[in-house]
């Protein structure tokens, strides 16, 4: 990257959001653009997760953009492989890659009031943007909790975003931390070859049966043949879930009936009571993220696999130990604990008008208008922003409709024309945040008895969004310049005038 250089857009990450932001702006005709992505590849979360049995818990036909569907999925729920493969001919399709500046990591991005832009310091040199579009995503930056004596534990220990694939557990004996969406894939695909698992489970997650099977090869042909079909499927599985929407956000008590069937599935292959004890929650199902498994509850159920029904408290040597003092030697110890999801790294690096940081801003909890735009920060937008998460459906429909919210602020930028930015309002910001916060109360998120990831340090969620994605689409389909400042650069002083000396009179 030539120093200095000079760009309309700058879009930071290469996931889904990155690369959907990339394709709208080539879209809207805009081409002078760049992707800048840390790592040496494309794929966001699903080129950093790797770990044994990584799949999408949401339908592969959902799980696509909607202007580049796939008629080929494999299966009904894709797995990390087809999901990053399907990501990299997005690249190719919409001939992304001379966009795209790899091992390029975003180290600072500092607005410039006098210029109206902003300045990019990365890895690998120095630019600046009229528009920066930060995609790099909620599950991004792996969180390992600190755990005394864990830096002088002498086997091996990763975050399950950071796989070791080099490292062979077979006849070893593992703790995995944590029982969330990437602890219950991990342990049926890894407990037929330890010697030992033993996971450690603060909160037992309720768990549904995943339905996955196989898409047959006449399915595929039917779906490249007449792409109708594919689209239709595509709606049928976006309807369903809108449907059920309205009990988790307003009618909560509606889900016992789901507990009930998860609660079956767990019966299924838990016999033992005092096991069956240990994995059923106390709070109400979808307070946390309903979890979906047809192998997990069978492989807790073989006898070289020991739940304890606590946190993992500190480690003495190669020993774990539990909150509740439970003792275990292991061998390796996998982390399956999570993101910053409400304190994303990322936001210690863009400093905005008023010299402070996004994290400095959002101290007290992350607040955007409607998901995209920060008061303090013109001319930046975030891609999956807070609010903007989905407790049951497809995250691609919530990038696209940001998507939608992009193209407009572009065209609006343009519609100003000449040197100009775009600031959100303090008093728009608060004001959207007020409704969604209002809205939130009687979710199941707020008021389902639990502490998740989707919680901030002051108990806000600030991750999911508590309506339809339908009602998303239609609040961000076009920018209120209401809801904006637009700045102009300071009119140029014309330089002091020397006074006129006296005449002498003779």
């Amino acid at each position: 990257m030539a120093k200095h250089e000079h760009v309309r857009v700058a879009v930071i990450g290469s996931g889904f959001g990155g690369l959907g932001a990339a394709v709208r702006l080539r879209r809207e005709g805009i081409t002078d653009f760049v992707v800048l992505e840390r790592a040496d590849s494309v794929g966001g979360t699903w080129r950093d997760n790797s770990y044994p049995g990584c799949a999408c818990d949401v339908p592969s036909h959902l799980y696509s953009f909607s202007f580049a569907p796939n008629p080929d999925w494999p299966r009904t729920f894709s797995g990390q492989r087809h999901i990053r493969a399907y990501l990299e001919h997005v690249t190719d399709t919409f001939r992304l890659r001379p966009h795209i500046r790899l091992n390029h990591e975003v180290m600072t991005m500092r607005w410039d009031g006098d210029e109206l832009r902003w300045e990019i310091e990365t890895s690998q040199g120095s630019l600046t943007a009229d528009v920066v579009v930060s995609a790099t995503g909620p599950l991004s930056d792996p969180k390992i909790p600190e755990i005394p004596g864990l830096a002088g534990f002498p086997g091996k220990v990763f975050h399950s975003a950071r796989w070791d694939h080099d490292y062979d557990l077979t006849g070893k004996r593992v703790a995995m931390i944590g029982t969330g969406a990437s602890a219950i894939q991990i342990v049926p695909a890894i407990q037929p070859k330890v010697a030992a698992l033993t996971l450690f489970q603060r909160t037992p997650p309720w768990v549904m049966p995943r339905l996955d099977r196989a898409i047959t090869g006449a399915e595929r042909w039917l779906h490249r043949t007449l792409p109708a079909t594919g689209t239709a499927r595509r709606g049928l599985l976006w309807g369903i879930r809108e449907l059920q929407v309205s009990a988790f956000t307003k009618r909560p008590n509606e889900l016992g009936l789901v507990e009930s069937l998860a609660k079956a599935n767990m019966n299924r292959a838990i016999k033992d009571p005092a096991l069956r004890a240990k994995l059923t929650p106390s709070y109400r199902i979808g307070c946390k993220r309903i979890l979906l498994s047809s192998e997990y509850y069978p492989a807790l159920a073989r006898p070289n696999v020991d739940v304890v029904a606590s946190g993992l408290r500190e480690v003495r040597g190669s020993t774990v130990v539990a909150a509740d003092g439970t003792e275990t030697e292991v061998d390796a110890i996998v982390f399956g604990t999570g993101f910053h999801v409400t304190d994303m790294p990322i936001a210690e690096r863009v400093v905005g008008a008023d010299g402070r940081t996004l994290a400095e801003t959002w101290k007290d909890g992350m607040e955007s208008l409607r998901g995209a735009t920060a008061a303090g920060f013109p001319n930046w937008m975030t891609i999956i922003g807070p609010n903007t998460g989905l407790g049951n459906s497809s995250m691609i429909l919530m990038i696209e409709s940001q998507l939608n919210y992009l193209a407009d602020y572009m065209r609006q930028l343009d519609v100003l024309g000449g040197r100009a930015a775009l600031a959100a309002r303090p008093s728009a910001v608060g004001a959207w945040n007020r409704k969604v916060q209002d809205r939130m109360e009687r979710t199941v998120w707020k008021a389902g008895g639990c502490n998740s990831w989707y919680l901030d340090a002051n108990g806000r969620n600030t991750t999911l969004w508590p309506g339809t994605t339908g009602e998303f689409r239609r609040e961000t389909r076009r920018v209120d310049l209401a809801e904006y400042e637009v700045l102009r650069p300071a009119p140029a002083q014309e330089p002091a005038r020397a006074p006129l000396e006296k005449e002498t009179v003779k």
